[in-house]
């Protein structure tokens, strides 16, 4: 019985075996899996676009970092000593420089309001150098210098004038004064177009000279006026 039984063991096995391929193709199996693989079921929970976008980003940013912390001396502790010395650099430049402001620069004109005296402009420094705002101040102030000169018809009224222009017309008949004069008129360039910011020193620097030319005496010869130039 035994040896029936085996026989027809073996026979069975033989036709399975014979059902079974024993060698599938490389490429078909690999077509039909990612035919397999593209179906949606497979996919409901992968990243969207956004996601995959800032994950290629993230890890630019990491490879970006990596190699400069390899390139900088000391390796990532000198990225971060650069780093914060950048930083620090910044910072001293917006305290010294203040803070950046586009300026439209349309006119270089000295007087830009109804015309007011001397006396005004300088009734205006005062209140504004009580209150510490230096711009306005040396403003006002450099508007009162010009004015009063006008008003003793050292200089001639005149529309449109800018205040480089009232120094060196001035210069000629106040010589002693010329680099005093060019200096505020330098000033309030600075404060008006440049975006600097003054402080106390430079509007009393201003003042002191509005004071010293009320007590000047022009130079009113013609040779004078040529050696002043």
């Amino acid at each position: 019985m035994s040896g029936v039984g085996g026989s027809a063991t073996a026979r069975l096995l033989a036709r399975a075996s014979g059902d079974i391929p024993v060698d599938t193709p490389r490429v078909p199996a690999r077509e039909a899996a990612e035919r397999e693989l593209s179906k949606p079921m497979y996919h409901e929970n992968d990243p969207g676009l956004l996601r995959r976008g800032l994950d290629q980003l993230w890890d630019w940013l990491g490879d970006l970092l990596n190699m400069a912390s390899g390139a900088a001396p000391g390796g990532p502790l000198g990225l971060v000593v650069l780093a914060l010395a950048l930083i620090g650099l910044v910072a001293a430049l917006w305290w010294r420089l203040g803070t950046p402001r586009r300026i439209v620069r349309t006119t270089d004109t000295l007087f830009d309001d109804a015309p007011r005296t001397a006396a005004e402009h300088r009734a205006a420094a005062e209140t504004h150098s009580a209150a510490q705002r230096w711009n306005e101040a040396v403003q006002e102030r450099t508007r009162a210098i010009v004015r009063s000169l006008e008003e003793r018809a050292l200089i001639d009224p005149r529309p449109g004038r800018t205040a480089d222009e009232a120094a060196a017309e001035a210069a000629r008949l106040l010589p002693s004064h010329a680099t005093r004069l060019r200096a505020a008129a330098g000033d309030f360039d600075d404060v008006t177009y440049g975006g600097r910011t003054a402080d106390q020193r430079v509007y009393s620097s201003v003042r002191e000279l509005d004071i010293d030319l009320e007590a000047s005496k022009p130079l009113l010869t013609t040779a004078a006026q040529g050696a002043a130039e």
